[in-house]
């Protein structure tokens, strides 16, 4: 593509880094079970700010289920605070993580939180949501520049709740419109597709976006 002010041919990187920030509305369905997720992203140069809702019909013993969340980062895309709530047949819960200045998380499961270090994390992932993988790809620049990092993750688990830390290594495997970026743990690996903002176009195996 080129600009429409210079004519300047454009790479694919270069397209990249001037996409526009603004206000979208996305949508994922489940391509392993019946399951839906639509969030409101507000996206700034690299950080973004969610809300979003995802609906999980029953599977293999677990009864259907909905969770809504809000993300906030920093302009560094840093998870900031991220609140997740639960809605089943049994009852509803709710968790919140919030990053401290200092770097030490605080975890609230509505009976007061705990502070945990979760080894420096900078990132936070929720179970079944591809909108999630987008905080270290934007933050570290993968869909723009090739690069590998091995990186501790605050993990919430669905429909649980459960907050941990989980290893996971996040590798540029291609640039380009669309990019795709390599997540990998100990046992599995799979390359996501992601569009010029850094945000999941196809997760192979879970979902793709609609």
């Amino acid at each position: 593509m080129s600009t429409p002010r210079t004519g300047e041919k454009q790479t694919g990187a270069t397209a990249a880094r001037r996409a526009p920030r603004g206000t979208r509305m996305l949508a994922w369905t489940g391509v392993d079970c019946l399951r839906l997720e639509a969030a409101r992203v507000v996206l700034g140069e690299r950080g973004l700010r969610a809300t979003g809702s995802l609906v999980h019909a029953p599977q293999e013993g677990v009864p259907a289920y909905s969770v809504s969340y809000s993300l906030v980062t920093d302009d560094a895309c840093v998870a900031q605070r991220l609140t997740v709530r639960t809605a089943a047949a049994t009852g509803e819960q709710h968790v919140t993580a919030t990053r401290s200045e200092e770097g030490f998380w605080l975890v609230d499961h509505g009976q007061g939180a705990a502070r945990t270090h979760f080894g420096g994390a900078l990132d936070v992932d929720l179970a079944f949501s591809p909108l999630f993988n987008a905080l270290p790809i934007r933050r570290l620049g993968l869909y723009r520049d090739a690069a590998r990092h091995e990186l501790p993750v605050v993990f919430v688990a669905l429909p649980s709740l459960e907050v941990s830390r989980v290893s996971q290594t996040y590798r540029t495997v291609s640039l380009g419109e669309p990019a795709v970026v390599s997540i990998s743990s100990d046992s599995w690996e799979v390359e996501l597709t992601v569009d010029a903002d850094g945000l999941v176009l196809e997760y192979p195996g879970l979902a793709r976006r609609v």
